[in-house]
């Protein structure tokens, strides 16, 4: 075997390594996960004591069990004043699949069995919550992975913000989601310090197509000063402003949450 030829044989490796590694790490860099969103509506004390005591001794030990974390609960701020309160559950998932399998997994568990039977067995006379919807979520391509906040507060002081945007049309809704990735939105939150949980588009859920992100503060004057610096930020002024991302939202949902003492976040 001649040089050339081993030379050639040689190079041919390399540059099959390094493609090889450089597809691996894209893969890896551009790998989006998924999450559940549980929202379950009641009304009585009762309910969110029964909850609590589900989410806190059975689901979420189940989950963690099953490396589906951090796993974040948190109760809407309006519970405080409304007749129809709010809990919600958010739910990484690496791929969709899990949550398919996720009923099945939860009927294997003989711990959670056991630690959930009350709100597993509740009957229909005394049920632990009025209504349960279910959002499924899949993370934007320039903020793929969860992220954990940075906050010091005390949890009953903090607030979360969970957004939902609308758009008329399924083509509009896609200029929204380029707008947060490729139009530089999500870089202008990373740059003011909005603590943001995650940005998703919404796969499947009652209003659609939208997309819903979550950002986090210390408390509620600090966030409304963060979103005052937001409007005066000249590159939010000349991005809100491009013709390209013109009327590209048809309705806005704003929910302020506080987490649960038993939340990972």
């Amino acid at each position: 075997m001649n040089k050339f030829f081993v030379s050639a044989i040689k190079a041919i490796i390399i540059v099959a390594g390094v493609f090889f590694l450089v597809s691996f790490s894209e893969k890896n860099k551009s790998s989006r996960e998924f999450y559940q969103l549980i929202i379950y509506h009641f009304t009585t004390i009762k309910q969110e004591t029964a909850l609590d005591e589900y989410l806190q001794k059975a689901l979420l030990p189940a989950l963690h069990k099953k490396s589906n974390k951090p796993v974040g609960i948190f109760k809407a701020i309006a519970n405080d004043t409304s007749a129809s309160k709010l809990l919600y559950v958010l739910v990484p998932l690496k791929k969709l699949e899990e949550a398919d399998q996720m009923t099945k997994y939860l009927a294997s568990d003989k711990e959670y069995q056991a630690n959930g039977a009350a709100y597993i067995n509740a009957s229909y006379t005394d049920p632990l919550y009025n209504r349960m919807e279910t959002i499924i979520l899949k993370a934007f391509p320039l903020a793929p992975q969860l992220q954990m906040p940075s906050l010091k507060q005390p949890r009953k002081e903090r607030v979360y913000e969970l957004r939902s945007y609308e758009s008329a049309t399924e083509k509009i809704f896609a200029n929204k989601v380029h707008m947060f990735n490729e139009g530089g939105e999500i870089d202008l939150f990373k740059k003011l310090n909005f603590n943001a949980i995650f940005y998703s588009e919404v796969v499947a859920g009652s209003k659609m197509p939208n997309l819903m992100y979550m950002t986090s503060f210390e408390n509620m004057t600090d966030r409304d000063n963060h979103w005052k610096t937001f409007g005066n930020d000249t590159t939010w002024k000349r991005l809100s402003g491009m013709s390209l991302y013109q009327n590209n939202v048809s309705h806005i949902d704003i929910t302020f949450l506080r987490p649960a003492e038993y939340s990972d976040y």
